[in-house]
């Protein structure tokens, strides 16, 4: 297996077990990223509408062909939405808008999954 397609299947699954937490499990997943969200049921919500979107983009990259005309632009998509994620969670640390532990966790989460996307995009650019 290639290392592009190495990166993106652990993108598709990491964005899949995320995206079911947050559908199915929202209020466990707020606890666990800190006591204040857990006791907020405000964050149930946005968090079950971020749920569907990232296992929705998680199974298209999983059922992505490599060779396939939209791998390209799902890929894009895929950095774009990453880095975006990546700094909206580092600006909601630098703000105090979530806990400490919260922000730490969920910027270290999208840094890696923009990671895991570039990687997608530059060998699937390359295989192409």
């Amino acid at each position: 297996m290639k290392l592009g397609d190495v990166t993106r299947t652990a993108l598709a699954c990491v964005r899949i077990f995320n995206g079911a937490l947050g559908l199915f499990a929202a209020t466990k997943m707020a606890k666990n990223l800190g006591g204040e969200l857990g006791d907020d049921k405000r964050f149930v919500y946005p968090a079950r509408m971020f749920g569907i979107r990232t296992l929705v983009l998680g199974v298209d990259l999983l059922t992505l062909k490599p060779g396939d005309a939209s791998a390209r632009r799902v890929l894009r998509q895929a950095v774009l939405i990453h880095a975006t994620d990546t700094a909206a969670a580092l600006y909601a640390a630098k703000r105090g808008e979530l806990p400490a532990q919260a922000a730490k966790l969920t910027t270290i989460i999208s840094a890696v999954n923009t990671g895991l996307a570039v990687v997608s995009l530059v060998a699937a650019k390359k295989s192409g």
